[in-house]
């Protein structure tokens, strides 16, 4: 008789375990999920895909998910109030919010006969069978997370960056003509209070007022207010005997667009070892490294210049350098989009 397959753990919902999870759903290998809180919800998220393959998606068997998304090519940046630059991405990107897509996702996987446990949080401790993809994991940094979806809002473009003093946000049409404006700051050491979103005081406190005005303008999605706090960029400290995929291994700045397709990415590597072990022909620590090896491959350059560039753009004595260099044409997104994709 056939060897009855192990079973997968997969401890977070987000975008990375439900990719997976469907994944293996496909080549019968049994999956538990758990997700902390309840489908759909809100995250912070720039919800804008841009690097993950046509073929990526479909060995994960969640392009018929995305299909629906809006495709947006055109990108228009911003310095405060003064326009740098603008170009096209070398492939349409996908954007769809968490909301819509982690709900079909989460029905997807439940057809395949995946199991989704709600409301449900499982201890990082290691144990075979267990993957860890539970998000951003709390950490001391500098940065704070911001996302709303606003409506009736006129983007000049398909994606619209704005660079702030401290940080930066980008807006990007989702479905049903809302719109994502989500953004990255320096968390402030000290805020009054005010009435109006959290996000609009980060955008007034980084030199962003004619963005806080058009947004302060327009209706706002009601429980779309997300925020996050307290993690770190870039390669996360590892959890010993823990397989860790998305946010919860690495988090690349997000003004490259590519943090959603590096979730998928990952998702995607770690099927073929985790196969094998469900099958019996690997062990479990063998699994894990293999995982290892092939996310240190494939991220590991991508989010050393990611955080190179995130540095240069945020630093103030480049901030002049920068406008120059747009407004002659020298930035070299093309070669930058290519280098933070692979």
């Amino acid at each position: 008789m056939a060897q009855e397959m192990k079973t997968i753990t997969i401890a977070g919902g987000g975008l990375a375990g439900l990719a997976l999870g469907i994944a293996l759903r496909r080549v019968g290998v049994p999956v538990t999920l758990h997700e902390a809180l309840r489908y759909p919800r809100h995250r912070v998220c720039g919800e804008f895909i841009s690097g993950v393959s046509d073929e990526t998606l479909a060995s994960l068997g969640i392009d018929a998910a995305l299909a629906p998304a809006h495709r947006p090519q055109q990108v228009r940046w911003w310095s405060g109030s003064h326009f740098l630059s603008r170009f096209s991405l070398p492939e349409p990107a996908r954007a769809l919010s968490r909301f819509a897509l982690d709900e079909v996702l989460s029905r997807q996987f439940r057809a395949l006969g995946g199991e989704i446990c709600e409301n449900s949080r499982v201890a990082p401790v290691p144990a075979p069978g267990l993957v860890w993809t539970a998000g951003r994991r709390p950490a001391k940094g500098p940065w704070i997370g911001l996302k709303a979806h606003v409506r009736d809002l006129d983007l000049d473009h398909s994606l619209e960056m704005h660079l702030g003093s401290h940080g930066y946000v980008g807006l990007v049409a989702v479905e049903d003509g809302w719109v994502n404006v989500c953004g990255l700051f320096r968390l402030m050491p000290e805020r009054a209070r005010s009435s109006e979103p959290l996000l609009l005081t980060y955008l007034r406190h980084n030199g962003l007022e004619d963005l806080a005005t058009r947004l302060h303008r327009v209706p706002w999605r009601e429980h779309s207010e997300s925020a996050v706090a307290g993690f770190r960029l870039g390669l996360q400290p590892p959890l010993p005997g823990l397989m860790s995929l998305g946010d919860a291994h690495s988090i690349i700045p997000p003004f490259t667009g590519n943090g959603m397709s590096m979730a998928l990415e990952a998702a995607a590597l770690a099927v073929p070892p985790l196969q094998r072990y469900a099958r019996g022909e690997i062990d479990w620590d063998l699994s894990c490294a293999l995982v290892r090896q092939t996310a240190r491959r494939a991220f590991t350059r991508r989010l050393s210049l990611a955080g190179t560039c995130q540095g240069l753009l945020l630093a103030p004595w480049f901030r002049r350098p920068l406008e120059i260099l747009a407004q002659e044409q020298l930035l070299p997104f093309s070669l930058l989009f290519s280098h933070t994709r692979r």
